[in-house]
């Protein structure tokens, strides 16, 4: 349907509609032989589920892509979906690690292990560039330069950008390297960076485990991910006194809209700004 979509998102979308389509075989129908009332009744069915309204608009959009392709095919006559209203959403915010909690859960791997350091690396990567998870799990040893201190990272349809590492990050990168990533080492996966005990590319469930376990451990959080870190570099930035624009380069997003989830957290810097320089402050 689109060009430029990773993998990922587009395993996602043949997920969503091998979904539709199952339910619609319930009824002796298919994807080519639906109307706008069935596709109604299958949200409606999602929703009583529990999906979520941000999971049924990003179902919705997907769905609309694809008989937006079929019409322009000449594949259906008409377009089920010109007509459908997606349901209204409340963004749901992700929870606001304070510079002490990133730095509890930084600590906690036993670096007087190889597996201890190469989990110490991949936390210290992910809050010091605030990479997507899976940009991470897919990220090469070549796209590291060590001397500049940066790192090439593929993002959203295959998009390059170029990221900082920072001293922290990189010293325990130098350290992974020269030390500790031969202990993972097989012959068919050497180029990743971040390897499995196995020898295979880690995977985005290992990382959302591994997180979410340090997390849990020292400070009793249970619903801390990968993306809470990616969080917490951009709204730590932000009350730092960056600039909104370059925090949205930096995470590699393509409308500011999407950055300025962040903002709602550097409340800290504008407190203080206020308290600073209002009279009455």
């Amino acid at each position: 349907m689109e060009r430029g979509l990773s993998q990922n998102t587009l395993d996602s979308y043949r997920s969503d509609l091998k979904k539709l389509n199952l339910w619609l075989n319930k009824s002796s129908k298919s994807l080519l032989k639906c109307d706008r009332g069935d596709l109604n009744m299958f949200l409606s069915h999602k929703m009583d589920e529990g999906s979520s309204a941000s999971s049924v608009i990003r179902f919705l959009s997907v769905v609309k892509g694809f008989f937006t392709w079929l019409k322009e095919n000449n594949k259906i006559k008409s377009n089920p979906t010109d007509l459908l209203e997606s349901p209204k959403v409340r963004r749901n915010l992700p929870i606001n690690l304070s510079e002490r909690d990133v730095t509890e859960i930084l600590n906690a791997p036993n670096i007087q292990t190889n597996l201890g350091i190469r989990d110490k690396t991949i936390l210290e990567l992910l809050y010091a560039t605030g990479l997507r998870i899976s940009e991470l799990t897919n990220l090469k040893v070549d796209q590291i330069n060590l001397t500049d201190g940066l790192v090439r990272v593929i993002g959203k349809g295959d998009k390059e950008r170029i990221i900082p590492i920072g001293d922290s990050a990189l010293d325990y990168i130098k350290i992974y390297l020269n030390k500790c990533r031969a202990q993972f080492i097989n012959s068919k996966n050497n180029e990743y960076l971040f390897l499995s005990n196995q020898g295979k590319p880690i995977s985005r469930k290992s990382c959302w485990y591994m997180i979410s376990s340090y997390a849990k451990q020292k400070i009793q959080q249970k619903k801390i991910s990968p993306h809470s870190l990616r969080h917490a570099f951009a709204s730590h930035l932000l009350n730092h006194g960056a600039d909104l624009r370059s925090v949205q380069m930096l995470l590699g997003h393509s409308s500011l809209s999407t950055t300025q989830i962040y903002t709602h957290v550097a409340k800290e810097r504008l407190i203080k700004f206020h308290s600073k320089h209002h009279p009455r402050g």
